[in-house]
């Protein structure tokens, strides 16, 4: 398991992929999104999403790439299912929480073939959907930085 990609923006999506990221208890630096209310702050930190589900979505003929959902980390390798809200994710020297399932919005339609972003919708594609993470210990991420999950149940 591993960090495929590292994706920031300056708001809005598509995320643009970067070499190396500083990972702060805020969010990512350089990192910006446009609505806060929806998006960032210390419980939705950082977006993760899965390469081998954008490559799965590629499949169904949606024209999806990391960093166009709005992840700022694309993950290799990763058993999605294990990607639930309590788990631990250490990557690099950064340690991540998940704390929830992020609701797609509108501007996800045009990476869509037919406009329904909600395929990536917990409620609607169960474990299809992209995470937030706060962050329990800051630190660089780095493209290729190997990633650890430990389960919601095992201690820190």
């Amino acid at each position: 398991m591993k960090i495929h990609s590292l994706n920031l923006s300056n708001g809005g999506v598509p995320k643009l992929p970067v070499a190396t990221c500083e990972v702060r208890t805020n969010g990512i630096a350089g990192d910006r999104q446009r609505d806060r209310r929806f998006h960032g702050g210390p419980q939705r930190a950082v977006s993760l999403y899965s390469l081998e589900r954008l490559d799965a979505l590629r499949a169904e003929g949606h024209p999806v790439a990391p960093g166009a959902l709005g992840e700022n980390v694309t993950l290799a390798g990763v058993d999605w299912s294990r990607m639930t809200p309590g788990a631990v994710l250490e990557a690099g020297a950064v340690l991540l929480e998940l704390t929830s399932y992020a609701a797609p919005c509108a501007n996800l339609r045009p990476y869509f073939s037919d406009g329904r972003f909600a395929r990536v919708a917990e409620k609607q594609h169960p474990g299809w959907s992209r995470l937030y993470a706060r962050v329990l210990r800051p630190g660089t991420l780095t493209v290729g930085d190997t990633v650890e999950i430990r389960p919601a149940t095992q201690a820190r």
